[in-house]
């Protein structure tokens, strides 16, 4: 990836650039993936087809209007790989990487277009950043590759198919893109709880954010050299409201199910099942089971943990675990008569604060849009649809099966979620705003009655 020449492209802001790089991605990956060398003999393939896989692979949802297995060739599977790992570390890291390969010095444009996709509010470090992302990546991905190859040794016929399998099934959960090349997810896997807790920890790693397990690196780093560390505050409330969200759904799913998807289940198996659909409502879109056999309460609880997603600056979609931390507290702080946010000794910016209810408004205002077209286009369930628009907005990939059923402008408005899911809220408003323009006069100010 590179930095466009000067032309008409020198008006765009970073912003803009970005989206304009993410649909270039796309338009690559539509035409990489309707090469006749990916697919089986025999196979159909639409171009509406081919953009909702490149979208859904660029986004790494997972959701999907074909069955991988049965449509991929060997190539095709490897290049739908590729595009999964493109689409996770994110547009910029894998540029960054490029640039440094042909000796490219990163200038302030450059750093921009980082800073923008990587969600930072700095220019401190960014180079080294795409480095360390780049590198903690492919060493998840490829101790993943290796347990998962030996652990499925007992689930395939070859070391070979079996080591296949591990390596996409690890590139995939790490990215937490949900695609899968079983056929079935992680079904055939419901009573390995090994692979099952591989699959956990790989999801949670790719979901977390990338400053996070940097910071954690860092850490012990750190105390091998016997010095003292703090962690951030954004790791602090990140960590805490990412496992919080994992233990609460994982409570309130068995809860919800236990007289129904559960009640002849054993202990074990109710456990796993309620942790491993928990986790993946982070962003994974795995799943070993079919979720349209749980309860409604459970799928509507399912559906508001995939519209907060996953962490910022990782491979997740969705409101992310900070805007839903900051709504909280905020609510918190005010029933309590406060003004000030406090958190973890220090007091929270009160334009992050305004920041957090403009995405939760506008990604609200997006969906609830979506649920309504969606309701008028398709015969389904008003249950499914609100499944499918959080899976899709918040870039899980889950489904409930009406995926491959949906009209063509139905599968155009989940397109349209997936990629906004991908960029996210800020980068949609300000794709249409200029350069920050100064206000020079303000009016008299006056109080309007609230609530």
């Amino acid at each position: 990836m590179f930095t466009p020449k000067k032309s008409n492209l020198v008006n765009l802001t970073s912003v803009q650039l970005i989206v304009l790089f993410y649909l270039g991605a796309v338009i690559v990956s539509t035409i990489l993936l309707s090469l006749p060398y990916t697919h089986k003999p025999g196979v159909e393939w639409t171009v509406t087809d081919a953009l909702f896989t490149a979208v859904s692979a660029v986004s790494v949802t997972g959701l999907t209007v074909v069955s991988t297995a049965d449509t991929f060739s060997e190539f095709g599977i490897f290049v739908l790989a590729f595009i999964l790992q493109f689409g996770g570390i994110g547009i910029m890291t894998l540029g960054t990487f490029i640039w440094l390969l042909f000796g490219r010095r990163i200038g302030l444009k450059e750093r921009q277009l980082i800073m923008i996709d990587q969600n930072r509010g700095t220019f401190a470090g960014l180079v080294e950043l795409m480095k360390q992302i780049l590198l903690l990546i492919l060493v998840i991905e490829a101790i993943g590759a290796m347990i998962l190859g030996i652990l499925f040794l007992d689930h395939f016929s070859t070391w070979q198919e079996a080591f296949f399998h591990a390596f996409f099934a690890s590139v995939s959960a790490t990215t937490n893109a949900g695609f899968d090349i079983t056929g079935a997810s992680l079904k055939p896997f419901a009573n390995d709880y090994l692979v099952q807790l591989v699959n956990i920890i790989l999801l949670i790693l790719g979901a977390i954010g990338f400053p996070v397990l940097i910071e954690v690196k860092d850490y012990f780093v750190t105390r091998r050299r016997k010095q003292k560390y703090r962690f951030s505050l954004f790791t602090k409330l990140t960590t805490i409201t990412f496992f919080g969200l994992t233990l609460f759904g994982t409570i309130l799913i068995y809860i919800f199910d236990r007289n129904h998807f559960f009640v002849n289940k054993s202990w074990h198996e109710s456990l796993f099942y309620s942790l491993f659909q928990s986790v993946t409502t982070r962003n994974g879109g795995l799943a070993t089971m079919d979720v349209s056999q749980f309860s409604e309460a459970t799928q509507l609880m399912m559906s508001s943990l995939m519209f907060i997603g996953a962490s910022p600056s990782s491979v997740g979609g969705g409101i992310r675990t900070t805007t839903f931390a900051i709504v909280l507290l905020s609510i918190f702080t005010f029933a309590r008569g406060r003004q000030s946010i406090k958190v973890f000794g220090k007091e929270l910016d009160q334009e992050d604060i305004i920041k957090s209810f403009v995405v939760i408004s506008f990604a609200i205002l997006i969906c609830a849009t979506a649920v309504i077209i969606l309701s008028y286009l398709e015969p389904f369930p008003i249950i499914a649809i609100i499944f499918e628009v959080c899976s899709a907005f918040g870039t899980t990939g889950l489904s409930m099966g009406i995926t491959p059923e949906l009209s063509t402008l139905g599968k155009q408005i989940i397109i349209v979620l997936m990629f906004v899911g991908r960029i996210g809220i800020f980068s949609l408003l300000f794709l249409i705003k200029g350069k920050e323009a100064k206000e020079y006069y303000h009016y008299p100010k006056e109080r309007v009655i609230i609530g």
